[in-house]
């Protein structure tokens, strides 16, 4: 593995790049954090180039600012490491908010994407109006503005399936407890607000897959997959586990989405 940072107009993006293969960028969601992938890209190495960053204002990367961030800016993020380190075209797996970022990417810069797959996007805008789980960003964004940090991550917490359950790597639990404000206070607008862009990702010259784990398919961030799958016409796939199984289970994780990467590349 080597690891660098790229500068981005503005912040300094830490980046690791693993293996030799097709490039292949992977984007986090909450926290921000390419350590939420490790295990699964040394597994991935040996038939990809695998990418993973901080997102700007996370962890090992600058950038942080108390600004709501638009998904605009975390796109050309996204556009400028493939750029650095793929040679401007790459396969694109996102999970989570991640998965927002990959769709927001595939709509305003599909020249860099050879396939996308967004694993559980919690874009709750495309559920039906009336729906409860619409007003989730609503009702963590309003816990946190009287109750800090605190109020609002212990609510997240236990809308995300299975946490708890399992022990995540010390120093990235430490870097994402670090992470939280800029979590709540900058980036969670533009997660709030997202919509996808069914016409540009319609049309998209790659393949596009959505999916979720099989342990979540009544969740807020995993239903939404299915309904933007039916709207631009994507296959949609299960993935094993939960939200976070690229945690719990590496090794199950990397070999179910080898398979679906095999399908697009």
């Amino acid at each position: 593995m080597r690891s660098g940072v790229l500068e981005s107009e503005g912040a300094g993006l830490y980046f690791e790049v693993r293996g030799s293969g097709p490039a292949l960028l992977m984007i986090s969601g909450a926290g921000g954090d390419a350590g939420y992938y490790s295990a699964v890209a040394d597994d991935l190495a040996d038939e990809f180039t695998v990418i993973t960053y901080d997102r700007r204002g996370n962890s090992r990367s600058t950038g942080r600012s108390p600004a709501p961030m638009e998904l605009a800016r975390q796109a050309a993020d996204a556009r400028a490491l493939i750029a650095e380190s793929a040679g401007g075209r790459a396969l694109v797996f996102g999970n989570s908010g991640g998965a927002i970022i990959g769709l927001t990417l595939a709509a305003l810069h599909p020249e860099t994407l050879s396939g996308l797959i967004a694993h559980e996007p919690p874009a709750v805008n495309v559920l039906p109006d009336g729906d409860p789980d619409r007003d989730f960003f609503a009702e963590v964004a309003a816990l946190y503005a009287e109750g800090g940090v605190p109020a609002a991550g212990r609510r997240f917490a236990e809308t995300v399936r299975g946490e708890g359950t399992y022990r995540w790597p010390d120093d990235l639990w430490k870097r994402f407890l670090g992470n939280q404000d800029h979590l709540f206070g900058a980036e969670w607008p533009g997660f709030a607000a997202f919509r996808p862009d069914e016409t540009a990702l319609r049309a998209a010259p790659f393949p596009i897959v959505l999916g979720a784990g099989a342990e979540d398919r009544d969740t807020y961030y995993a239903r939404p997959s299915v309904e933007i799958a039916r709207r631009i016409g994507a296959p949609w796939v299960e993935f094993p586990g939960i939200h976070m199984e690229f945690l719990r289970n590496p090794a199950g994780f990397a070999a179910a989405l080898r398979v679906q990467l095999g399908r697009i590349r």
